[in-house]
């Protein structure tokens, strides 16, 4: 445990030492979070989301969905640069327990995401009406669990990437196509019928649903579909990710 906190926190300082990491993993969303929503202007924005038209979980769901994507693509990054440059090699050969050393990455994609998110409900209960009701744990809760099940995938990508240069364009290839397909934007009901039935089984849609939920309220049983999709992506990519990492 004193191992993975000390390898945790120096990758902690690692992180913050990236002025672009912080902008993508912080930032980025929180823009866009006020830019979708409108909350830089509370006034039309409180009319805005009274409007029947305007999804207010749309704002939500969207600055979500690129906090968990930012993180995936920027573990994807980081693991694939440690292992070009040796890093993980080195790190392998010391007491430090393979689990130990991948934990600490991930732990510190959750810690920036979730002080991301909870910066974000915080604007939201200052900017949005009261007469809006949002379920801020749950959805806090549900971002949480969504980031560690789709990090699987990046770690996937990681596994099999051949070089840092690769590493984000493949993993922006294989996620960003995924959102389109979510629901997030459109209905999936929209979509061609043999492309429907791709995308209700993609994680990224799953995952969009489950957050729209939690943020409007609904308990987390109405969403059993939607978690058994995240876990078994959870569970399929990290089985895959343990036969193919390669440490050099």
């Amino acid at each position: 445990m004193t191992g993975l906190l000390k390898l945790t926190w120096v990758e902690i300082k690692i992180f913050l030492r990236e002025p672009l990491g912080v902008i993508g993993s912080v930032v980025v969303p929180l823009f866009v979070f006020f830019a979708v929503s409108g909350a830089s202007a509370p006034a039309p924005a409180s009319e805005q989301l009274r409007q029947p038209g305007i999804d207010p979980a749309f704002a939500p769901a969207l600055s979500a969905m690129m906090l968990a994507l930012g993180a995936v693509t920027s573990l994807v990054a980081i693991v694939s640069i440690y292992r070009e440059g040796g890093i993980l090699k080195r790190l392998r050969a010391t007491p430090l327990q393979p689990l130990t050393i991948l934990s600490s990455h991930v732990i510190v994609k959750l810690l920036f995401t979730f002080v991301t998110v909870i910066l974000m409900v915080l604007a939201g209960k200052r900017f949005f009406p009261p007469t809006i009701k949002v379920a801020a744990w749950s959805f806090v809760a549900a971002l949480m669990l969504t980031t560690f099940c789709i990090l699987a995938i990046g770690f996937l990508i990681a596994s099999v990437v051949p070089t840092a240069r690769f590493a984000q364009p493949l993993a922006t290839l294989i996620l960003y196509p995924m959102l389109a397909l979510s629901g997030l934007f459109f209905p999936i009901d929209l979509l061609p019928v043999q492309v429907q039935s791709v995308a209700r089984v993609l994680p990224l849609a799953a995952a969009v649903s489950f957050l729209r939920g939690a943020w409007t309220g609904d308990p987390w049983t109405a969403h059993r579909g939607d978690l058994v999709v995240l876990a078994v992506t959870l569970g399929v990519c990290t089985a895959l990710s343990a036969k193919v990492f390669r440490w050099e």
